[in-house]
């Protein structure tokens, strides 16, 4: 994970772009593997990890009727949480992840649903996996592989 990781920080480096992270399933991950590359602190705003569901408003800026309506895993909370922490912590793109790595459901999500989205002066990208294409494994395959998807957004960029 270390290369896609360096792979993130040149991309975004190469753009001149910084980034912030707003985490729910990945409980910071994102942001430490981002801060592991050397020079990452060129483009690494900071990163909020924002398991309870409260605090996906209060800190990463999802309004509470969204959160009223889909509770917190869903790909247009996903939206919301990377466009908020852009905002409130004055990054070029705002990174965010929800889901549920399990072992158990979530409000009628099953285990591998995760939700992904990069948020930038260009738009909002998701990647969504749900319904049939839920990730596969176990609480740290989810949150390993979430990652990845994660770093992957930013690389693209």
């Amino acid at each position: 994970m270390n290369a896609a990781a360096a792979d993130a920080v040149r991309s975004l480096a190469a753009a001149g772009l910084t980034v912030a992270t707003a985490e729910s399933l990945t409980g910071g991950l994102v942001c430490a593997v981002l801060t592991s590359v050397p020079g990452s602190s060129a483009v690494v705003r900071g990163g909020v990890v924002v398991y309870a569901t409260e605090l996906k408003a209060s800190l990463a800026g999802v309004p509470d009727d969204l959160l009223d309506r889909l509770g917190p895993v869903g790909a247009e909370v996903a939206a919301a949480m990377a466009r908020g922490v852009r905002s409130r912590l004055g990054a070029d793109v705002g990174v965010a992840t929800t889901g549920v790595a399990g072992p158990d459901g979530q409000d009628g999500h099953p285990p591998g649903t995760v939700h992904v989205a990069v948020a930038s002066p260009a738009g909002t990208t998701l990647r969504s996996y749900a319904g049939d294409d839920v990730l596969p494994g176990g609480r740290a395959e989810v949150r390993d592989a979430t990652v990845r998807a994660a770093l992957e957004l930013l690389s693209e960029l």
